[in-house]
């Protein structure tokens, strides 16, 4: 999972395309797991970096739901 996010088209259609056609899973699945993926140890010492970042996207995109905002 985390292998092919370091690799995937960064256009949101072309991501989606190749999640559908190398994963076999719908793009709402793959986020899913994916943002299962990003909290295990695992991940995080093999991917450091990119956990780091996934991690601070999604906890940017949920603080801007929720409407918190840090000073």
């Amino acid at each position: 999972m985390l292998r092919f996010e370091s690799t995937a088209p960064r256009t949101l259609g072309a991501k989606e395309d190749a999640i559908r056609a190398e994963l076999g899973i719908s793009p709402i699945r793959y986020y899913q797991k994916l943002n299962w993926a990003i909290d295990t140890p695992e991940a995080m010492q093999e991917f450091p970096l990119l956990t780091a970042r996934l991690r601070r996207k999604r906890d940017s995109r949920a603080d801007r739901r929720s409407g918190a905002h840090s000073d």
